[in-house]
């Protein structure tokens, strides 16, 4: 029985507001390559209809803490200054790919550029809406968070933008079906 082709590690990253998990959606079912999107885990309390080991694996602070020293995460994150940690579980991505598959994950580019140095060779994709104004308005229009919150995650965005650079390709979200398929080409070619 032949053991399957290596898979790949593919790492999508952007700004809160550009729509990164919308466009990763449609490319998941749409690109024709065998795609798998990562469960992260997280020490927060799972929300209605979340599912443990589909939405998130959910565990508590003190052994995601034990399990972060001892080596198993990829990358991992205190996020927004919560209390909450977020990771990407080293033994789950190492499964997916050993098991032929695209393993995909959807991580911000701080958690991206720690995988990086473990996977170097890793497909990385920065989506963006084009501009900082662009953002601005997406955020605005969602009309969910608080002057403050936007404030926040405009400036974590500004930042971010500028990292963008470093990765191997940028997708400007400017229309769902433009980006999802110029993702789906950069995957089909490999690179």
């Amino acid at each position: 029985m032949d053991t399957p082709a290596a898979g790949k590690l593919v790492i999508i990253s952007g700004p809160s507001g550009a729509g990164k998990s919308t466009v990763l959606e449609r490319a998941l079912k749409e690109c024709q390559l065998p795609l798998e999107l990562s469960v992260s885990a997280t020490t927060r309390q799972p929300r209605p209809g979340e599912a443990d080991g589909v939405s998130y694996y959910f565990i508590a602070k003190d052994e995601f803490i034990e399990r972060k020293e001892a080596g198993e995460f990829l990358e991992w994150k205190e996020v927004f200054g919560r209390g909450d940690y977020y990771g990407t579980l080293r033994k789950a991505v190492t499964a997916g790919l050993n098991a032929g598959k695209w393993v995909v994950l959807e991580i911000d580019v701080e958690g991206a550029m720690m995988v990086l140095e473990s996977h170097p060779n890793a497909i990385t994709i920065f989506i963006h809406p084009g501009s900082p104004e662009e953002l601005e308005r997406r955020l605005r229009d969602r009309g969910t968070e608080a002057e403050e919150t936007i404030q926040r995650r405009l400036e974590v965005a500004r930042s971010e933008m500028k990292v963008g650079s470093k990765y191997n390709h940028q997708v400007v979200n400017d229309t769902i079906d433009r980006a999802v398929q110029e993702i789906c080409d950069i995957l089909s070619r490999g690179e």
